[in-house]
């Protein structure tokens, strides 16, 4: 019906991991070449204004059709897959008309409905899934492809009448570019949706406010035959800081709209230590709430061992979009309606993490998110269902449609 399927494998073949450790935009020479071949296909259908930025921001028009006046709105997805798995040579697998039981992924790897029970939601579909040596790739590569399956329905049937829509794909989404480097005024969409969500009839206009921090201990190093109250071990230090932040406080015991602090990283000797956080809350007052709290370990610490010890760097990283949003919830019924025409039903989720329309919200383009399809993101056990990546288009389509009555 779209070519929605056929975008999709065809963008999963590029390794497009983003990587923090780089110091360049994009981070990975791969986020180039998928670019490029986005850009080659946006100029091949036609579309206006199509360009490449020197930061690898892809930005290009479907012009009007009509002489009525109507909002021109931007759909945004990401380039980059996250670092938590390999994106090389992805090998996508096609389970036509999945039957609820286990998948074989591999010799030793399955993935499993007892592992992940919303499995049962797609019995009948088509999944997509990984060979269990690879992520899959649908965060976000499902959403470039339900746009430019939109782009090409569009194209085909000129009868649906719509205004300027505006598309535009982003790097290193994964690693916090959040799409800061993305021209609004030269975007021109008067409003715009990522499309980066998860299941089907997901909407999204809230997200964590969020913080980065990097805690580094400076231990003594002393023979451990005579170290008794001379030694600083420097990995008993990063443990003692551990235990003081709550347990029932991290991302594997809190969901919803529950806050957490989250060790990313962990590197170690006696000399010396590298703890990597991230602290976040939907809600601002506890977000500062739990800043405060953190330096305040910190500070324990220094005045237990000495503050030569410690270093600590933390900066703020997004906010909640809602703060921008909940002025503009007509741009939220947009896809509600969409989808409720469609026979889909919506629900509301706050994200757990950050968009970059949240980033681009406080940018002044009110940017909600919807569902791009997918489930297990950022790991092998990753799939996602064709049947429900063509309804994320259908839902773009509906929308352009809407707007344009």
């Amino acid at each position: 019906m779209y070519t929605t399927l056929e975008h999709f494998l065809k963008y999963v073949s590029y390794d497009t991991q983003s990587d923090e450790n780089s110091g360049k935009v994009p981070s990975t020479p791969g986020q180039w070449e998928l670019a490029r071949e986005i850009e080659r296909e946006l100029n091949e259908r036609g579309l206006h204004d199509v360009s490449v930025s020197e930061y690898c921001y892809v930005m290009g028009t479907l012009p009007a059709n009509t002489s009525k006046e109507i909002p021109a709105i931007g759909f945004i997805a990401h380039m980059d897959t996250a670092a938590e798995a390999s994106g090389k040579n992805v090998k996508p697998r096609i389970v036509k008309n999945y039957d609820g039981g286990d998948i074989q992924l591999n010799e030793k790897i399955i993935l499993s409905p007892q592992d992940f029970p919303f499995m049962k939601n797609y019995i009948g579909d088509d999944l997509i899934v990984t060979d269990g040596t690879t992520l899959l790739g649908a965060d976000d590569k499902a959403g470039i492809a339900e746009i430019m399956g939109a782009v090409d329905w569009l194209i085909a049937h000129p009868e649906i009448k719509h205004g300027d829509v505006k598309v535009a794909f982003t790097p290193d989404e994964e690693i916090g570019e959040l799409a800061k480097n993305l021209d609004i005024q030269k975007f021109g969409a008067d409003f715009a949706y990522t499309i980066d969500g998860g299941a089907l009839g997901e909407v999204s206009y809230e997200n964590f406010n969020a913080a980065s921090a990097v805690l580094k201990i400076h231990g003594r190093s002393v023979h451990p035959g005579s170290a008794k109250g001379l030694m600083l071990s420097a990995i008993t230090l990063g443990n003692e800081f551990l235990l003081m932040l709550p347990s029932s406080e991290t991302p594997a015991a809190t969901e919803g709209h529950e806050g957490f602090y989250h060790c990313l990283t962990f590197k170690a000797d006696t000399e010396d230590a590298e703890l990597r956080f991230i602290i976040r809350d939907h809600d601002m007052t506890k977000f500062e709430s739990r800043k405060k709290f953190f330096v305040k370990c910190v500070d324990w610490l220094r005045d237990k061992y000495g503050a030569e010890h410690f270093e600590l760097e933390m900066h703020d990283q997004y906010y909640n979009m809602l703060e921008k949003v909940k002025d503009h919830m007509n741009i939220v019924e947009l896809p509600v309606n969409a989808m409720k025409e469609l026979g889909i039903k919506p629900f509301f989720t706050a994200t757990r993490g950050g968009t970059d329309g949240a980033a681009l919200s406080w940018r002044g383009l009110i940017t909600p998110n919807i569902f791009a399809g997918g489930h297990n993101y950022h790991g092998r056990f990753e799939f996602i269902s064709v049947q429900v990546m063509e309804k994320a288009t259908a839902v773009i389509l509906k929308m352009i449609e809407l707007a344009g009555k």
